[in-house]
């Protein structure tokens, strides 16, 4: 069945979304579309004005074929997206026209969406909708990492690789608020500053003494939880780094390379490797505990612990640009999408 069967009147007034008309390179593949509007909300369904959408290294993994599945082609895109309620269908409670929500589905690059009332997240009023867009899968996933794997107390040390990503920078500061202190591995020099200002205890360039350079400067740490999202040989360099019995926690393979640990951190040392996928996670999770863990972490944004730069913005006529652009290395904040102008 088409994605727009039982959803998309033609007789409406047309809209714009972001459409994957065939697996490749995202910047040739990800078309802006003129469909029909979805219509008022049914029983059970809000209507969404969506307003800030991001673009996320998982995107880009899907649209090029990388990622967990390979999606039938056409159809909708976007892990990530906020707007505003427009309008409730019959029996809807729990949100009302005007509250500032995020999305929980994954087709979030349009200017509206009709979904299930369990599908938005209401926000506090207030709340920075492009901030809010940034919320879903890097923070979450950033939170999670940090509580689900080892338990940590106050003054505890986490390193982490890609430590000026998105999830890295909401890591180094959830962990600050949380008292946990945090070593930094970049692949390039002169972003101490940057990392130091949003609470990062520690920055490092890796490399192969990236164990020892390590130890040199936090005093000969027990580092107990490692967060890769890298791939490659960056999982053995974290290892090196790592107290004995340790955990690494695998997100993301940057390096296109599947994760190499070394024998003697395995069978001597029992460092352990685990994968993290947030959407696996997410569907083990109540409604009510998505609710809960989303309501904490938009808290966070209010009171100014989370806080990502977003470096440009473009609208859905603008979207080969804007896929080039989150493709593009040694960027300095996020890409996002305002579908709405």
């Amino acid at each position: 069945m088409n994605f727009m069967d039982g959803l998309l009147d033609p007789e409406e007034t047309n809209m714009k979304m972001a459409e994957l008309s065939a697996v490749g390179p995202a910047e040739e593949v990800v078309k802006c579309v003129e469909v029909g509007d979805p219509g008022a909300p049914g029983p059970g369904q809000v209507s969404i004005r969506m307003e800030a959408c991001s673009i996320n290294p998982a995107d880009l993994l899907m649209i090029e074929g990388k990622y967990a599945s390979i999606p039938d082609t056409p159809c909708p895109l976007g892990i990530e997206g906020a707007g505003v309620i427009e309008a409730v269908g019959p029996g809807v409670t729990r949100l009302a026209p005007g509250d500032p929500v995020m999305s929980l589905g994954r087709a979030n690059w349009a200017q509206v969406l009709v979904v299930d009332e369990a599908a938005a997240v209401k926000l506090p009023v207030g709340t920075d909708l492009a901030q809010a867009a940034m919320l879903k899968v890097n923070v979450a996933t950033a939170e999670l990492m940090l509580t689900d794997f080892v338990k940590l107390s106050a003054g505890d040390w986490v390193i982490q690789n890609a430590a000026n990503s998105g999830v890295g920078t909401n890591l180094i500061k959830l962990a600050k608020s949380k008292g946990l202190r945090t070593v930094n591995v970049v692949r390039r020099g002169g972003l101490e500053d940057s990392i130091a200002a949003i609470g990062g205890d520690v920055t490092v360039v890796d490399g192969d003494d990236l164990g020892q350079r390590v130890a040199d400067v936090t005093g000969g740490a027990a580092i107990k939880l490692g967060i890769d999202a890298v791939g490659g040989d960056a999982v053995r360099r974290l290892g090196d780094a790592m107290a004995d019995g340790g955990t690494i926690v695998n997100y993301g393979l940057l390096s296109g390379e599947d994760c190499r640990i070394g024998s003697d951190q395995l069978i001597f040392r029992s460092i352990t490797l685990v994968g993290f996928w947030l959407a696996k996670l997410m569907r083990a999770m109540t409604p009510d505990q998505i609710e809960a863990m989303y309501a904490g972490l938009s808290a966070r944004i209010a009171d100014g612990t989370l806080a990502v730069p977003v470096e440009a913005s473009y609208s859905l006529d603008q979207i080969s640009d804007a896929m080039a652009h989150a493709k593009r290395g040694g960027r300095s904040g996020k890409i996002q999408l305002r579908p709405n102008g």
